[in-house]
């Protein structure tokens, strides 16, 4: 297969080594394009000039036709060698699928019925050098259509198609949130100390400053410090990074939407995370209702509110506060799930949280788990009925975690403390806890006000939206495990 690729790339470089000779520019600075192809489609009988790729060629003696494709569609252009001079003539004998060409010409239909061009003048764009796909073996290998997602995006409409509703949704959230009042500020990506987030960071020498740097796991602390600054309702939708697995769901690099909202607190951001997810997907798809991962999932609000003890109650039939510690250890180890732990000592909050793991799946409709045992971050404000408990929720759809949000911790010294507690546990081996953040320790010591915090992941919102299954499909470039091309480059 590889030598016939190269039989091929070498047979379009003789094109254009002939079409040079011959004073030809396959590669020239502008088109001078006036229509799409939608445009002329609704041209009957008028003159268009149309630009795009070529996706077919028929040759039939002195007539060619050339199905092009633009962005907005796809048009039968109609060749009579007769009416080219030379120069043309060439460019028409040498024509490959992939190249791109400018057509001028009047609209018609053919007999078949087909709106067709017929084309009076044209040029050539740029002269593809590799084949596409479908002239040789297809573009069904996965892992291959990732690694080369440019060809893809040519070769499969829908993978397009999934791009270009994610970049619609990312701008209905950020339109929604910008006429709630909020604004979006930008953070640091390069972070003296990683926060916000209980995760490994990617570490990075700077090089002017003699020191390591690190690719930002979260926003949230330096969108809280513009709470303190006076800013009362911020957010960004940003790139996070967390030195991870990759799976599925998941990748290192991923985008998030922060916000934080001065005098609220996570009742409020409940009713922004359904109104978010109700009006960008009506406002996006037309309705609220999607298909993902087989289940006809519905996003209108409101949502299901229930506790994690709750949960755990309704779906495991466990009732938590029944159970004693070696009851809790020994129901977890049944259930094959990791106890929790604060470094090398035993916890229970976060044991109870383990054991949560076995209610994700049943959580199918929109839901809110809210009060979270408080070992569980180290950012959320105790619970203002229960202090074994904070006022923390994650938002599931289709059984799969969505996002994550608090009624933020705003004191000072409690908040050292949490983070004096993340420091022993790292010494006692944890390696995924949070750091001790002195400047923004000083920060909420000027005051912060009671503030509520969202974080919602938009790569999860974007496959939900689009009936997606792999995070792969709505990034544009996923991140891949190095592998040895084979390309070769022709000098």
């Amino acid at each position: 297969m590889a030598k016939r690729i190269e039989k091929l790339i070498k047979s379009r470089r003789e094109k254009l080594e002939e079409l040079r000779s011959l004073g030809i520019d396959p590669y020239p600075q502008v088109s001078s394009r006036k229509h799409t192809v939608q445009q002329a489609i609704n041209k009957m009988g008028q003159s268009v000039s149309v630009a795009g790729r070529v996706k077919g060629i028929r040759s039939h003696g002195a007539i060619n036709f050339v199905d092009l494709e633009d962005e907005s569609g796809r048009i039968q252009l109609f060749f009579s060698k007769k009416e080219f001079k030379k120069n043309q003539k060439a460019v028409l004998e040498n024509l490959d699928i992939g190249d791109s060409i400018e057509s001028k010409g009047q609209v018609f239909k053919t007999e078949a019925g087909e709106v067709t061009v017929r084309v009076k003048t044209f040029k050539l764009l740029s002269k593809a050098l590799r084949p596409l796909p479908s002239t040789w073996y297809g573009f069904k290998d996965v892992e291959e259509r990732y690694r080369k997602r440019y060809v893809d995006f040519i070769m499969n409409p829908e993978s397009k198609r999934i791009i270009e509703l994610r970049s619609k949704i990312v701008s209905e959230v950020r339109n929604l949130l910008e006429k709630r009042g909020f604004i979006e500020i930008e953070t640091p990506t390069l972070q003296p100390i990683y926060g916000g987030a209980n995760a490994r960071p990617f570490t990075t020498y700077y090089n002017a400053l003699k020191q390591d740097f690190y690719l930002k796991i979260s926003d949230e602390l330096y969108l809280k410090r513009l709470i303190v600054g006076g800013f009362e309702k911020v957010f960004e939708i940003d790139h996070d990074f967390r030195n991870e697995g990759i799976d599925a769901t998941h990748n290192p690099e991923f985008t998030m939407m922060e916000c934080y909202w001065a005098y609220a607190d996570y009742n409020d951001m409940m009713k922004l995370t359904e109104e978010i997810y109700s009006k960008v997907a009506l406002k996006v798809l037309g309705t609220t209702k999607v298909v993902y991962e087989g289940h006809k999932i519905n996003l209108k609000t409101p949502w299901k509110r229930v506790t994690m003890k709750e949960a755990i109650k309704k779906y495991l039939r466990i009732d938590v506060d029944k159970l004693d510690d070696k009851q809790l250890i020994q129901e977890l180890k049944k259930r094959r799930l990791e106890v929790g732990k604060r470094g090398d000592k035993y916890n229970r909050g976060l044991s109870i949280a383990s054991l949560f793991e076995e209610v994700e799946k049943h959580l199918i409709q929109p839901t809110f788990i809210i009060d979270f045992p408080k070992e569980t971050t180290s950012l959320c404000k105790l619970h203002r009925k229960n202090s074994d408990l904070i006022e923390r929720f994650e938002p599931y759809i289709a059984g799969s975690e969505v996002g994550n949000a608090y009624t933020e911790l705003n004191d000072p010294d409690l908040q050292r403390h949490f983070f004096e507690e993340e420091v022993k546990a790292k010494e006692g081996g944890d390696e995924e806890t949070h750091p001790l953040d002195e400047d923004f320790l000083v920060a909420m010591e000027y005051g912060m006000p009671p503030t509520g915090g969202l974080g919602l992941g938009i790569d999860r919102m974007a496959m939900i939206m689009t009936g997606t299954s792999s995070i792969r499909d709505i990034i544009a470039f996923p991140t891949l495990k190095k592998k040895k091309s084979g390309i070769k480059t022709h000098k």
